[in-house]
């Protein structure tokens, strides 16, 4: 059974998007607007168009990720036009870690890192519900000690 990722980590990358491309678009059409002339002020137009762009596809790619709890293994599904299924048996889990940076605290987020023995496998599952991201932690860890015991 797939599980999405949370609404909040959309909320939080689209304003981040607005805070950033708002502050260059502003720059873009202010200043020429002021020293050129207010025709210049157009040249706010093509951050704002990337803006609307980067808005649509901040959404696809949110929907695109998603993970599944399975008998022997962790799914990772991610990916819009290339899509990636990672496949993270529980033996072979070495560490698992949960992050969160100022701006995921804020917005009550945090990511679950899995580490392997082979580095090509590392694993991330970004915008947790930090609740869900500890009980995530905590089954993974003692399924991978149960897994690893036999090697």
């Amino acid at each position: 059974m797939w599980i999405a990722l949370p609404p909040g980590l959309l909320k939080m990358r689209r304003l981040l998007l607005v805070v950033w491309l708002g502050l260059i678009s502003l720059a873009a059409g202010l200043v020429p607007g002021l020293l050129a002339g207010p025709a210049w002020a157009a040249c706010a137009l093509p951050p704002l168009a990337l803006m609307a762009w980067a808005w649509v596809l901040t959404g696809r790619n949110w929907r695109s990720w998603r993970y599944a709890e399975r008998a022997d293994d962790l799914l990772i599904s991610r990916g819009v036009l290339w899509r990636e299924e990672t496949v993270v048996p529980y033996g072979r889990m070495q560490l698992v870690e949960v992050t969160s940076g100022p701006v995921e605290r804020h917005f009550g987020l945090a990511s679950v890192q899995l580490h392997t023995a082979a580095a090509a496998t590392d694993a991330t599952i970004p915008g947790l519900d930090p609740a869900e991201a500890e009980r995530l932690r905590d089954r993974l860890t003692e399924l991978g000690e149960a897994r690893s015991a036999g090697l």
